[in-house]
């Protein structure tokens, strides 16, 4: 597989460098779908288009078993800083989490894999999605509409990759169980009686009370959740008031919940509603909308060990790595939600300057696009030779 992915590396780096120079925003792939569409029926390959809105399906071969095989399309919305000759040509739109070179790699995979004599039996689902960094109008993210527009359905499996600026190219690592944490967001107003500023005694200050309020926030971790579970409350923002002499009526805030188990995210909500409900104590009120993101991104340990395996025999031992569990989050999780799966992270880095990703000078060494096409082709095969056991 190796062999087969670095006779195609040049096709894998101008597939990668044309959606890097052309980087389009969530639900709005259309030119990449519409390249990817193309390319696949140039192979031979079934396509369902407009899947998810804009995601493209493609169907190699008839299951079961059938494996799912995902890339993410989207860009995002920033502004790109990288002096190369392949840099976004779409004003304030830059891949800066890799998602063109998710978009290369599985297209590789799609060319390998239909051009292979002796494929094992099955049915290979190329899943190419929207939308992984943001929400429609219904805080509905690509892997969701994928879902409903019956995009997984019948999957006995589903493997995905992502790249990791600091992972040395050549390497992967991976871990088992939990691997991103489930994200919800929550918007509060904390609502008091405003004035002059020479005269607070005769206002709800609600600046006061957001103090009172910060604390008992930044408490939840500390003093409401068992220590040996994982659990993250960050504030985002927070805006009040217009001028210095005037006590506002009212103090937004904005802010990020992150967990990995079911009955911490609950608790974390909750924790939540009583920190806010001091604002009643000291005079005033509060709203607070809590609005649930991505579940935590489960991998199956039958998928890793699989995947570790595959990467062994290919790369060396030595070039597989354990991750640990991270707390940002990944749609990835509403896939393997429905079939056993994993993600695993190719290592990207080109030097020893640091471009992480979602920043303007993320980049990657295009020498990994073979690698990660390899891993993902033949794991894919493996996986319909012995597809994971269902618990």
């Amino acid at each position: 597989m190796l062999d087969s992915a670095m006779k195609i590396k040049d096709q894998l780096i101008s597939w990668r460098r044309d959606f890097h120079m052309h980087p389009e925003l969530g639900f709005e792939e259309t030119r990449t779908a519409g390249i990817v569409a193309e390319a696949l029926k140039e192979m031979g390959i079934g396509v369902e288009t407009e899947v998810g809105k804009t995601g493209v399906v493609g169907h190699l071969g008839e299951g079961p078993p059938v494996v799912g095989i995902r890339a993410d399309m989207d860009a995002l919305p920033l502004q790109e800083a990288n002096d190369v000759p392949y840099a976004s040509q779409n004003p304030g739109v830059m891949h800066a989490c890799g998602h063109d070179a998710h978009t290369a790699i599985l297209l590789g995979v799609a060319r390998i894999l239909s051009e292979m004599p002796d494929r094992p039996p099955g049915e290979i689902r190329f899943l190419f999605q929207p939308s992984e960094e943001d929400w429609d109008e219904e805080l509905k993210s690509g892997s969701t509409r994928m879902i409903e527009d019956g995009a997984l359905e019948g999957l006995d499996a589903v493997i995905a990759l992502h790249v990791d600026d600091s992972i040395p190219t050549g390497q992967i690592e991976i871990n088992d169980g939990n691997a991103s944490a489930a994200v919800d967001s929550f918007h509060a107003t904390i609502i008091g009686q405003g004035g002059h500023g020479a005269y607070p005694h005769e206002t709800v200050d609600p600046t006061f009370i957001l103090a009172q309020v910060i604390n008992a926030i930044h408490g939840i971790r500390a003093r409401r959740i068992k220590p040996i579970d994982s659990a993250v409350i960050s504030i985002g923002a927070i805006h009040a008031g217009h001028t210095s002499n005037v006590i506002p009526d009212s103090v937004e805030m904005m802010g990020t919940i992150r967990s990995f188990e079911t009955e911490v995210r609950e608790q974390l909500s909750e924790e939540l509603e009583k920190a806010f409900a001091l604002s009643r104590a000291f005079g005033g009120n509060y709203t607070l909308t809590i609005e649930k993101g991505f579940p935590s991104m489960y991998n199956d340990p039958d998928v890793v060990e699989l995947i570790c395996q595959t990467a062994s025999e290919m790369l060396g031992e030595d070039k597989v790595t354990p991750s640990e569990a991270e707390m940002g989050a990944e749609d990835f999780s509403y896939m393997s939600q429905l079939a056993p799966g994993a993600m695993f992270w190719l290592g990207v880095n080109i030097d020893d300057t640091p471009r992480p990703a979602h920043s303007p000078t993320f980049d990657i060494n295009e020498d990994a696009l073979p690698i990660g096409t390899a891993l993902l082709a033949e794991v894919a095969c493996r996986l319909l030779i012995s597809p994971p056991r269902v618990a």
